[in-house]
């Protein structure tokens, strides 16, 4: 079974995953053009922080189309090293790091210098997973006629908010910081 750091000595950079892309690509580098990092401070207190990120993706999924693109710009901002592995590669990887059962992505793992897992942030927001909530709580059920025209709806719906509005950005990075912060705390980033 292969580590973190060997997916991680593996993976693309995120610039060229990015460039490669054939979904999603123009809105994922809409939200990479206009999202800007909040004059926080942050990017540069991470900069002193011995970490790298490898993120679990595929460019299909609304979720990444929006969020990968903060986490680079946060990353490049703190000169940390972010690659990506694609989930439907190898399900090894996110066997190992499950949402509640399920393979949700994106997934960020957060690795020391050295490789070794510190941990993990994803596949959302707490604020962004009650928008999605409340839009899956208005869907009929599965066994409905219509669920599939309505499901496809929602994601259209979800799509555009996720590439429009700013607000949803900032969650994803307070959000990912916080759980930096809190390992930084832990004493687990060292």
């Amino acid at each position: 079974m292969k580590t973190e750091k060997q997916y991680f000595e593996e993976g693309q950079t995120i610039q060229t995953y990015m460039e490669d892309m054939s979904k999603l690509k123009d809105e994922s580098f809409q939200v990479y053009n206009q999202f800007q990092l909040p004059d926080d401070g942050f990017s540069e207190q991470l900069k002193a922080f011995p970490v790298k990120f490898l993120i679990i993706t595929e460019d299909w999924c609304g979720d990444a189309m929006m969020i990968n693109p903060v986490i680079r710009k946060l990353a490049e901002a703190a000169g940390k090293e972010t690659r990506v592995v694609l989930r439907d590669e190898d399900t090894d990887l996110i066997d190992r790091h499950l949402t509640n059962g399920s393979r949700s992505i994106p997934i960020v793992l957060i690795l020391n210098e050295q490789g070794d897992l510190l941990g993990e942030w994803g596949p959302r927001a707490p604020e962004v997973q009650q928008i999605v909530d409340d839009y899956r709580e208005q869907l009929p059920s599965k066994e409905d006629p219509d669920f599939k025209e309505k499901q496809k709806a929602m994601i259209q719906k979800l799509t555009r908010r996720y590439t429009e509005e700013p607000e949803l950005w900032h969650y994803v990075y307070e959000n990912f910081k916080g759980t930096l912060l809190v390992l930084d705390a832990k004493g687990e980033i060292e």
